[in-house]
C-alpha cells in the first residue's frame, strides 16, 4: 500500500525518471516505521543510534512529508544531551552504550534545526531547540586544535577530515540560527575560519582515512572547498571510487558500492553545479531500492581485478535496510529536484545559500600564506 504523507504529494520533491513524489513518500514512511517509540531512529531495526544519522533521518522524513515523525525525532535529541553539550557516540535501546562525545554528532543538530526552519518556518520550534544547538556547538569548538581541526572526542587525540568538514557546515548553520535568534556567536565564526583553513590547506594534519570515499568528497559537501579547488579535488580520485552503473565504493580497496556515499557524492556534485553527473549517480544507485521504499546499504559486485578471498560476489551486503541510506536518497532527490523536478524549501541545505556566509579564513598557528589573520565573515 502506498504511504500517505502529512502534506500533499504536490509539495514533495521528485526527480523525473528517477523517483516520483509517491516513491519519496514511501521511503520517508519506511524510515518512520523503523523509528523507536521514544523518537530515536536507529541505523536499522535493532541497531544503534547516533545523533548525526538520526538528525539526517529526521531531515529526510520532513522532506518526505512525515512531519510528526520528524518532529518526534527532534524532540528526542535533547533528552540525551549531557551537561557539557555533547551527546553519546552510540545509543542502544534508548541508553548510551559508547559514552564518548563525538564532535560531528554533537554539531549536526544545528543543520537539522536550520533545515526544519527552511521547510516549516516555525519560529517557536527553533526557539525551543536553540539552547541545545548552542550548547552542542560550544562543546565542539572547545575541542579545536591549534592547526584548526576539531578533535574527534575529548579522549581521542586525533582529528578526522570528514567530521571536521561536516562541522564546517554545522557552524554555518549555527551562525544562521544565531542571527535568527538575535544571539550572536562570534566565537563560532572564528572557529569556522580556522577550521575552513585547516580543511583547505592542511588536510595532511588530519588522521589518514584516505581509503574511505567520505574523506574524498566531504570537504566539498561540507562547504569548505569550493570552485576550481572542489572540481580538482573530485577529479583527482573519481576513478578510484566511482563504479559506472552501480554507485561509488565506500572503501577504495573493496568491490563494494554503498548507497549513502553515492548520494552524498551526488549532493557534492550538485554543490559544484555538476547536476548531470549527480543525476547519473542518483540513478545508478536505485538498484538498492526495494518496492516498499526501503534501501539496502550496499552491493558487493564482481570485480575480476580484486581478490575474492572466497567471499561471495553480486550480493547485498550487509544484509540490512538502513535508515541512513534512505535518508541520503531523499536529501539527494530534494537537492536535484530543483533542476530535474521539484524540491522543497530546504533543498539547498547542502549548497549552503541560506546558511551564514563562508567564514573569513584564519590561520593562527601556521606560516601558510593563504591564511588571513582577520576575523569576521567573507
Amino acid at each position: 500500500m502506498a504511504a500517505t504523507p502529512e502534506v500533499p504529494l504536490s509539495r514533495l520533491p521528485y526527480v523525473d525518471g528517477v523517483l516520483t513524489a509517491q516513491q519519496v513518500a514511501d521511503t520517508a514512511a519506511a524510515i518512520a516505521t523503523m523509528q523507536e517509540p521514544w523518537g530515536a531512529v536507529p541505523w536499522t531495526v535493532g541497531e544503534h543510534v547516533d545523533i548525526w544519522n538520526h538528525v539526517e533521518a529526521a531531515m529526510a522524513m520532513l522532506v518526505g512529508g512525515q512531519v510528526a515523525a520528524a518532529e518526534r525525532a527532534y524532540e528526542w535529541v535533547p533528552t540525551l544531551q549531557r551537561a557539557d553539550g555533547s551527546w553519546p557516540m552510540k545509543i542502544v535501546g534508548g541508553e548510551p552504550e559508547d559514552e564518548r562525545g563525538e564532535v560531528n554528532m554533537s554539531a549536526y543538530f544545528a543543520v537539522g534545526l536550520w533545515h526544519h526552519w527552511l521547510v516549516r518556518r516555525d519560529i517557536r520550534f527553533v526557539e525551543r531547540f536553540w539552547p541545545s544547538v548552542r550548547a552542542g556547538l560550544d562543546f565542539v569548538t572547545s575541542l579545536q586544535e591549534p592547526f584548526g581541526g576539531i578533535r574527534w572526542t575529548p579522549v581521542d587525540d586525533l582529528c578526522l577530515l570528514t567530521g571536521s568538514s561536516s562541522i564546517y557546515q554545522s557552524l554555518r548553520a549555527g551562525v544562521a540560527l544565531a542571527d535568527l535568534m538575535d544571539d550572536p556567536q562570534p566565537e563560532w565564526e572564528l572557529a569556522g575560519g580556522r577550521l575552513g583553513h585547516a580543511v583547505r590547506h592542511h588536510a595532511d594534519e588530519f588522521a589518514d582515512k584516505s581509503t574511505y570515499s567520505m574523506d574524498w568528497y566531504y570537504p566539498v559537501l561540507g562547504g569548505a572547498v569550493r570552485g576550481d579547488d572542489a572540481r580538482a579535488l573530485i577529479e583527482r580520485r573519481w576513478d578510484d571510487f566511482v563504479v559506472p552503473g552501480l554507485g561509488i565504493r565506500c572503501v577504495d580497496t573493496n568491490p563494494w558500492v554503498t548507497g549513502a556515499e553515492t548520494c552524498e557524492l551526488a549532493m557534492a556534485l550538485d554543490v559544484m553545479g555538476d547536476q548531470r553527473r549527480a543525476l547519473g549517480l542518483l540513478s545508478d544507485m536505485q538498484h538498492l531500492r526495494e518496492s516498499d521504499g526501503r534501501y539496502w546499504t550496499g552491493w558487493v559486485y564482481d570485480d575480476p581485478a580484486a581478490p575474492s578471498n572466497g567471499e561471495p560476489r553480486n550480493v547485498h551486503w550487509p544484509v540490512e535496510h538502513t535508515t541512513y541510506t534512505a535518508a541520503a536518497v531523499l536529501l539527494a532527490v530534494d537537492a536535484l529536484g530543483e533542476t530535474y523536478g521539484h524540491g522543497t524549501p530546504g533543498s539547498g541545505i547542502m549548497r549552503g545559500a541560506s546558511l551564514a556566509p563562508h567564514f573569513a579564513e584564519i590561520a593562527l598557528e601556521c606560516d601558510c600564506p593563504s591564511g588571513e589573520r582577520v576575523a569576521g565573515r567573507s
